[in-house]
């Protein structure tokens, strides 16, 4: 934890301008046996249809037309109190209804029926296509559990991402939902420095990316600035930030 924390909004690290040198330098890591290593949620995939999803659900469960009515660009962080202000919800409704939906939203987003509804970041099917093409390995290593499985499959055809084969591209995935994300993490970084290494990794998540880091300082580790779970960790200093995947 950095002592110097300074939440910055999302967005505010990356430089559009260096974003498509990081990427083909990425690219210009990858060699046989070495990996490019992809997080899902925030990373390569939106979850905010998901989210908005859930939301209009509640919504229509509860009467209320404004919250029927919520749309991606609700979703502005993990905290559902700040969607409810931006469907329209005075503060009194608003810490009024948070817990209810708190645990409507809990009942559903870690499910395969609603991650089926995720979209590619701008520009991700390209460049896993890329990826390929110069002949490499693509994990999709992710904190989604076993039970996500099918969705996430369903997201990733309808994005056109290539299809796990269980040989150059492979999904990851945590036992089971209790199971702790950065555990996960530590357990594939472990696998992953008894194989070979990886050539590159891309995660939005702070704690994550510095983890790649500190494990595989020759690669090539890449922040998306998109979102993050909001703890006080800041990305290490040597690590680029980008906004999406668009060369």
């Amino acid at each position: 934890m950095s002592g110097t924390f300074e939440r910055r909004p999302f967005g505010s690290r990356a430089q559009r301008s260096g974003q498509a040198r990081v990427l083909q330098a990425a690219l210009d890591e990858l060699r046989p046996g070495r990996p490019a290593a992809f997080d899902l949620d925030s990373t390569i995939l939106s979850n905010k249809p998901r989210q908005a999803r859930i939301v209009r659900e509640f919504g229509a469960e509860r009467g209320d037309a404004r919250l029927t009515r919520c749309a991606p660009d609700q979703i502005v962080s993990w905290d559902l109190r700040d969607t409810l202000r931006l469907c329209g919800l005075s503060e009194p409704e608003v810490r009024h209804a948070a817990v209810d939906l708190r645990q409507f939203w809990m009942d559903r987003f870690f499910t395969s029926e609603y991650c089926a509804d995720d979209v590619p970041i701008a520009g991700a099917a390209a460049y896993l296509q890329r990826v390929r093409e110069a002949g490499g390995e693509i994990l999709y290593i992710t904190g989604r559990h076993q039970e996500m499985k099918e969705g996430t499959l369903h997201a990733f055809r309808n994005a056109g991402f290539p299809m796990p084969d269980e040989q150059r591209v492979q999904l990851w995935l945590k036992p089971k939902l209790a199971d702790n994300d950065d555990a996960w993490k530590e357990i594939c970084h472990a696998r992953l420095q008894a194989m070979s290494g990886i050539a590159c990794a891309f995660d939005n998540e702070p704690t994550h990316v510095n983890s790649y880091k500190r494990a595989f300082p020759e690669a090539v580790v890449v922040h998306l600035d998109t979102d993050y779970s909001s703890r006080p960790v800041d990305v290490l200093p040597d690590i680029p930030s980008i906004h999406d995947f668009v060369l």
